[in-house]
């Protein structure tokens, strides 16, 4: 027997999701290898004294989720997509867990927000450092993209004196970066554990749709049983 209409509607918002997630997690990975695998990044991990940096330990953080959300995806996609009860039950637990996750991740960056902004300044100036060295791509469309979406410009917020000033825009003054990342976090602290718990919050949505998908599987197959038996 199939699935009736919610359990269909559960099964098909659960692969949503899981696509949603999937691309998330293929996102973090590759970004997350490219800079640790890069010929001009790799010796922040070589190097003793550099392992406890905050890029290193963004990068790290980024191939982490990156791996964990591509395995929470491959249990929540087959057991969705083939109507299997045990993926469905151990992707339940591992977004039990990750959901929690989230939520005490986001209101601890909130609750430690100048740590959080100190880290991501450094983070920055870290980026910024690697692209004067070494012009990667990779690294100089990160910061084009975080110039653009922040409207500054590197160090002293002056196009012409910048050392990445091609990845600026056209202004001549702006606003220096690490100024404006500290602004825009401490302002937008309440937008950023908004962020953290809707997406708990879109965890705990899969969680209910995979239990109840689970449910309505076991259902289906318990009805199989007693059909086949009545008629054997």
């Amino acid at each position: 027997m199939a699935l009736d209409g919610c359990g269909l509607l559960c099964k098909y918002i659960l692969i949503i999701i899981n696509i949603i997630f999937a691309v998330l997690g293929f996102a973090c990975l590759g970004l997350g290898l490219w800079l640790r695998l890069s010929p001009n990044t790799r010796g922040f991990f070589e190097i003793q004294e550099l392992n406890s940096s905050a890029f290193v330990l963004a990068v790290i953080v980024l191939i982490a989720i990156g791996a964990v959300l591509l395995i929470v995806v491959s249990f929540g996609d087959y057991g969705a997509c083939n109507e299997k009860r045990c993926p469905l039950q151990v992707f339940s637990v591992l977004l039990t867990i990750l959901a929690l996750a989230v939520i005490a991740v986001g209101v601890l960056a909130y609750s430690c927000r100048d740590q959080v902004v100190q880290t991501i300044v450094e983070f920055y100036s870290t980026m910024y450092g690697m692209y004067a060295a070494s012009e990667d791509p990779v690294i100089g469309a990160t910061l084009t993209f975080i110039h653009n979406t922040l409207d500054c410009c590197g160090m002293t917020g002056i196009t012409l004196l910048e050392f990445a000033k091609n990845t600026c825009h056209s202004s001549f003054f702006t606003h220096t970066c690490p100024g404006v990342i500290g602004n825009v976090f401490e302002n937008n602290a309440p937008a950023v554990l908004g962020v953290f718990l809707g997406t708990g919050g879109l965890l705990i949505i899969g969680l209910i749709c995979s239990v109840i998908l689970n449910q309505k599987i076991k259902r289906v197959q318990q009805m199989d049983i007693a059909y086949h038996s009545h008629v054997y």
